[in-house]
């Protein structure tokens, strides 16, 4: 029996019918801040490029990394909490981070020490040379008179004994764990030269109720799946939610008023707003990297095509005149090419055109069929679903060169990439009447492949771009 594809399968079945408060900024890195009085305030160390992670074999041979609890400048209550106990969480969410990445392998609470503030510009080397670490991650929490919060972190390498980066942060009490997420993000870009994520969200589907009759829900979350919250009531079932670049918006499709179309939802007011006024049916929109227009699908007396339309509305522009079902699309980071999936030759492919519309090419030729085609933020590789007997998340080249499929379980579809491009979120469907839905995280490698914590079921991961 064939299994029932939940994206991509689920708009051509339409189309053949047819025929929360934003939160604060963090401040951008700012030198460690004088010590209190009577410490030594943070001096800036030595450089050193040696220690370096192997993105590829790191995997296999994680780099064994140190992160004590961070230190109080001085123990005060603040609206986030204690300072100290503040400290532990961000080590924590450091240590998170860093081992979820599949190139990290942190030291246990047996290996670790007390590190006084002193300490945090100063190791004790000797120390972490014995605990077996490469590489030692130091920082420290101090509370600030207007409320905020300062954070410091501080990336050492053992054996030579020298600072490799540090960075500090100053944040309101509600964004402090992004002061964690952005320490992580530091040391992941320093060791593995490959661009941060973890300071990032996603916004996707969370899903409840019986398999026949689900309640679908718009909600997002930290990518670590903290700070969860739900945008929509679930009164309307909503699908392929992503954020706009500038992360102040979500395009996603929903059944509101009982007729599927594609809405915008404001994130600071919660408001949302029909984008394309047409009765026809619209859907999987996807928003240009310069957030002037909205791509997206439409199905006019029997034929579905790509149209763009700006992100503030107004008249959509036909982008693709094939017979059969275009849909998918997904811009290139430059916004100058797109690709697509058409089942144009009898059959789901994927195809890349410039973003006008004009030199459509097929780019798939495996056996099978392909689907939810997405680009990856650093231009050089294609994510789809692999539908040839189970779904499976693979990659691409732009020429449709180099294919690997990166999972290999029952259903695994609707890939969307981390924003340096090393990551892919995607959604899980577990078999039988019960079956479940849940989000999973894997690498470019294939190996590293991770369950992300949601309150309920959830589908249709959009992962968004580094938060500023």
């Amino acid at each position: 029996m064939m299994h029932h594809f939940r994206s991509s399968a689920l708009a051509f079945a339409l189309c053949l019918a047819a025929v929360a408060p934003a939160s604060a900024q963090v401040a951008p890195p700012a030198p460690a801040p004088t010590a209190p009085q009577g410490q030594t305030p943070p001096t800036a160390g030595g450089q050193s490029g040696e220690l370096v992670v192997d993105v590829v074999g790191g995997i296999s041979a994680p780099l064994g990394i140190a992160i004590p609890t961070m230190p109080a400048a001085a123990v005060t209550e603040t609206a986030a909490g204690r300072t100290d106990e503040l400290g532990r969480q961000l080590a924590q969410i450091v240590t998170t981070d860093l081992k979820n990445s599949g190139l990290f392998n942190p030291a246990g609470a047996g290996a670790m020490k007390n590190v006084e503030f002193a300490e945090v510009t100063a190791p004790v080397f000797d120390f972490w040379a014995g605990a077996h670490v490469s590489a030692l991650v130091q920082g420290f929490v101090r509370g600030n008179n207007d409320g905020t919060l300062t954070v410091g972190c501080y990336l050492y390498d053992v054996f030579s004994r020298a600072e490799l980066a540090r960075q500090g942060f100053v944040v309101q009490p509600s964004d402090w764990r992004r002061a964690g997420h952005k320490c992580a993000d530091m040391v992941y870009a320093k060791l593995t030269g490959e661009g941060p994520y973890f300071d990032s969200r996603m916004v996707y589907v969370s899903e409840t109720g019986p398999k026949g009759k689900r309640i679908k829900r718009l909600a997002i979350m930290d990518q670590d799946g903290a700070n969860h919250r739900f945008l929509t009531n679930g009164q309307s079932i909503v699908l392929t939610p992503r954020f706009a670049p500038n992360q102040q918006s979500i395009v996603y499709m929903s059944y509101l008023n009982e007729r599927p179309a594609i809405y915008v939802y404001d994130i600071a007011s919660g408001n949302q707003r029909l984008l394309v006024n047409n009765p026809s049916l619209t859907f999987a929109p996807r928003v240009s990297p310069d957030g002037r227009f909205v791509l997206f699908s439409m199905a006019v007396a029997g034929n579905t095509d790509l149209y763009r339309v700006p992100m503030s509305g107004g008249s959509p522009q036909r982008l693709t005149e094939s017979p059969g079902i275009d849909t998918g699309g997904s811009y290139s980071p430059d916004g100058r090419r797109i690709v697509f999936e058409s089942d144009r030759s009898g059959a789901q492919q994927i195809y890349t055109m410039n973003a006008d519309g004009t030199n459509q090419q097929r780019i798939s030729f495996g056996g099978g069929r392909y689907a939810t085609p997405s680009w990856s933020p650093r231009g050089d590789l294609i994510a789809f679903t692999k539908i040839a007997g189970n779904f499976r998340i693979g990659i691409m080249s732009p020429s449709g060169s180099g294919e690997k499929l990166l999972t290999n379980d029952w259903q695994d579809e609707g890939p969307s990439w981390s924003p340096n491009g090393r990551v892919l979120s995607f959604y899980r469907q577990t078999q039988g009447g019960n079956g479940r839905a849940d989000l999973w995280s894997v690498d470019l490698t294939g190996v590293n492949e991770r369950k992300i914590p949601t309150p309920l079921d959830g589908s249709d991961p959009g992962w968004g771009p580094l938060r500023p």
